[in-house]
């Protein structure tokens, strides 16, 4: 038991389910959660007045909750005495309101769910210790939600009615094949008719540079004219590289071909046990560095813009302050897309970024050398349980329905592995030490200066994203040096950046970079367009004069190797 377990517990079969939480729950649990909540839970009998108080609003509320129905049953319209949180989209349903049985379990569902709220903040425990009993005991709750069993579902209930029994059966089949294929999860996306290179990941180009880590794509263009300074885009290494290029018409990477620009893009090799060496230092001078080189030999090009997402951008940032330290001008400009540079607000995965947790991983990466895909994609989707896991349950396994068929969710499930170092130092250098913002990110002996960074910078973050706060991503405008413009859009971490034309794209502007980002946000002007628009113009602006396009992918030192979108983002070694 680690030292900060409180010495005393007013129970002592607490003590003994957290031993065996410590002793079962390694491989599925290495954050530790469910060991957290338990102490947390025998924390709270220190405090009988603040359970005795939790328990009198929960009986307070169920008697109010009761005599709402009863009204409701008679024909009056009564509010409970709790109501339903703004955007939950679970009790959605109009029989939640219409039908006084399924209004009471609602209400009874949203009182138990305050009372554990109630209780947990009777524990009196603070730092990670909160978060991760806060983030078990939500989990746990939002799957115990009368949404998720057939009777607590109206919508189960009535197309199973409507099918006789058909729905049921189908469900169970699904629950079946998810038990057997998907490890017990519910399957997100029906990925049946996407197809990478067909349309996903199909905008036109040629394969000009494979190394054991990186292919390099080069894109044809669709211009009679093309900038003179050429566009790399960065994926993290994390995902494929297509996120960028997710299909006709919501490709990042196609909207900038269709606007005159030459570009490229990198494609990481989803890596295996032989790869489990391969560090920070590793990826790059072998990921971004290495593709600028080959960029400027093709092109001719003395310096190239970036564009990088998420992981993407954190390296991109570190190959930034390496060649500032150098004199070296490869990079013209850079935009950062959805990036945490300054990991002092870590967001939704801090729970999981913690020493233990990280030296948990660390054991089960020994073995096979990487973290397992699955591992990482499911982390994700607990960060957001009711939309990435439990929606899927009613859908899928209670009335029956196939998974959505989606681009953004059939790439969300094509994940890839991290390699073991790679993970470590990623978690250790940016999570725990924050070292870059710090000034104390080495490489190879030598500490990277985020402030000598001179170039112009485009900084997009998205407002309601849950795994780089927007906040956060706003940091990297008071890290680097140089002049940069911050653009806040809307949604989330991923449709934040796939966000073409669309009736409901917005986002937000302010020439303005105070220190404080909620001071840029209130005195922020709301476009509404999508800010591709905006950037569209503040890249053009730092792309050169347009010269006639050439047809001609690659050049004699590196020749066209295989059309895109090339072999690594489909599993190829």
């Amino acid at each position: 038991m680690s030292s900060d377990t409180p010495e005393r517990f007013s129970s002592r079969p607490v003590l003994d389910l957290v031993g065996i939480a410590e002793n079962y729950t390694l491989q599925a649990d290495p954050a530790g959660l469910l060991r957290e909540l338990l102490i947390t839970a025998g924390m709270t009998l220190k405090n009988p007045t603040g359970i005795m108080a939790a328990n009198a609003r929960l009986l307070w509320g169920s008697a109010a909750a009761f005599r709402a129905t009863v009204e409701r049953a008679l024909g009056y319209d009564r509010p409970g005495p709790i109501a339903i949180p703004r955007g939950d989209k679970r009790f959605s349903d109009p029989a939640y309101q219409q039908n006084p049985a399924y209004f009471l379990l609602a209400q009874q569902y949203l009182l138990f769910s305050q009372l554990v709220a109630d209780l947990l903040d009777t524990a009196g425990v603070s730092g990670s210790r909160e978060a991760k009993a806060r983030f078990a005991a939500n989990f746990l709750v939002d799957a115990l939600a009368p949404t998720n069993t057939l009777a607590g579902n109206p919508a189960a209930i009535r197309k199973a009615f409507d099918t006789g029994g058909m729905s049921i059966v189908k469900g169970l089949r699904n629950m079946a094949d998810d038990l057997r294929h998907n490890g017990g999860w519910p399957s997100q996306v029906d990925k049946s008719g996407f197809e990478v290179g067909v349309n996903m990941a199909a905008t036109p180009g040629d394969v000009v540079y494979r190394s054991n880590l990186i292919e390099l794509i080069q894109y044809s263009p669709q211009t009679a004219e093309t900038h003179s300074v050429p566009l790399l885009f960065c994926p993290p290494w994390i995902n494929k590289y297509y996120i960028m290029d997710l299909a006709p018409g919501k490709s990042l990477i196609e909207w900038a071909v269709q606007r005159g620009h030459r570009c490229f893009a990198i494609s990481y090799r989803n890596p295996d046990k032989s790869m489990s060496d391969y560090g920070f230092r590793d990826y790059l001078f072998g990921g971004p560095l290495d593709a600028l080189r080959v960029v400027r030999d093709i092109t001719g090009a003395r310096s190239v813009n970036t564009l990088s997402v998420c992981l993407g951008g954190t390296l991109t940032a570190l190959g930034l302050a390496y060649n500032a330290a150098r004199g070296d001008e490869s990079i013209n400009s850079a935009t950062f897309l959805n990036t945490h540079t300054d990991f002092t607000q870590p967001g939704s995965l801090g729970v999981f970024t913690d020493e233990a947790t990280i030296a948990h991983l660390e054991k089960q990466m020994q073995q096979k050398g990487f973290l397992d895909s699955s591992t990482m994609a499911r982390t994700f989707s607990a960060l957001r349980p009711n939309d990435l896991i439990f929606q899927y349950v009613g859908n899928n396994w209670l009335c029956g329905n196939k998974p959505p068929s989606f681009d953004l969710l059939a790439w969300n499930e094509d994940s890839t592995r991290m390699p073991a170092k790679m993970h470590s130092e990623y978690l250790r250098s940016c999570y725990l030490g924050n070292e870059f913002a710090r000034g104390e990110f080495e490489i190879d002996g030598d500490r990277l200066d985020p402030g000598l960074v001179d170039i112009d910078t485009y900084v997009l973050a998205a407002v309601d994203d849950h795994i780089v706060p927007w906040t956060s991503g706003y940091k990297t405008t008071q890290l680097l040096g140089g002049k940069a413009r911050f653009v806040l859009s809307s949604s989330g971490h991923i449709a934040g950046i796939v966000n073409p034309p669309n009736p409901k794209a917005k986002h937000w502007v302010n020439d303005n970079l105070p220190a404080d980002p909620h001071e840029w946000k209130a005195n922020a002007q709301l476009v509404n367009a999508t800010w591709w628009q905006d950037w569209t113009a503040w890249i053009a602006e730092r792309s050169g004069p347009k010269v006639p396009a050439s047809d001609r992918l690659g050049n004699e030192h590196y020749p066209p190797i295989e059309k895109a979108p090339g072999g690594y983002v489909r599993g190829a070694a």
